[in-house]
């Protein structure tokens, strides 16, 4: 199988907006029977997150959905914030965004790259932020540049909720819990295979060089799984081990 993965994720873009927009741009249906790869089409992954949000996240204030894709998590949170803002890099995925979300009249959604400079500016101060499936996708360098965008957007009253996949196993290893064979590979996990980053892993330790516990303070973590698109119909494939923490900047 190492042969066609390879094969496969050589048509990747290596410019990372540019591999996410031009990801977004094909896709031409979302759900549990659409091409997006991490999307289940239901709200059982959201309804694990929603109690340590209630118990941790301050219901006041806004909540900023970073990497919001197209915008399923942000249309959940709306219940439980005032104000959602979702933020992606992909243009073509805020447009998607907007148009499944239009008739929820307190989530906006921009286009903006959260690992540049001063990419919290414009954004409410004092906001809770939620993560899910973006930190695992990141090198080192865009991972400590969006750490520092997050310590200035929370400021003293908000959180960050982080969801990441944290599978324990290699390339290999992970696409075959996923579906694929050396015979077939499910379509959605071949689109992403094609035309995005190859993914890690992201659990305690990657967390802890990311949000270094010097200027992070870890208030509740522990696994979860995430869900994805349930595209071969094999119970346990469309569940992968993950990891999620709350955490808030040091004083």
């Amino acid at each position: 199988m190492i042969p066609k993965l390879v094969r496969l994720s050589r048509s990747a873009p290596k410019d990372r907006p540019l591999a996410w927009d031009t990801y977004w741009a094909g896709i031409r249906a979302t759900g549990a029977a659409g091409e997006v790869l991490w999307d289940s089409g239901t709200d059982q992954e959201f309804l694990s997150y929603k109690e340590v949000l209630l118990r941790h996240l301050d219901p006041e204030l806004p909540v900023v959905d970073i990497g919001c894709g197209h915008g399923s998590f942000s249309r959940a949170l709306a219940g439980l914030f005032p104000e959602v803002i979702g933020v992606d890099v992909s243009a073509h995925a805020v447009n998607r965004a907007e148009a499944e979300s239009a008739e929820f009249r307190n989530v906006r959604f921009q286009v903006r790259d959260m690992t540049a400079p001063g990419a919290e500016k414009d954004l409410p101060r004092e906001a809770n932020v939620f993560i899910r499936g973006v930190l695992h996708v990141l090198g080192a360098a865009d991972q400590a540049a969006l750490a520092e965008n997050l310590r200035l957007l929370v400021g003293q009253r908000g959180s960050v909720f982080l969801a990441e996949t944290n599978f324990q196993g290699n390339p290999v290893e992970y696409v075959s819990h996923l579906g694929a064979t050396s015979r077939s590979i499910p379509a959605p996990l071949e689109r992403a295979i094609r035309g995005l980053p190859m993914p890690g892993r992201f659990g305690p330790e990657e967390r802890s060089r990311a949000l270094p516990p010097t200027v992070w303070q870890l208030v509740e973590d522990g696994p979860v799984a995430i869900e994805t698109n349930p595209a071969t119909g094999i119970s346990g494939q469309g569940r992968v081990p993950g990891y999620y923490a709350v955490l808030r900047p040091r004083t």
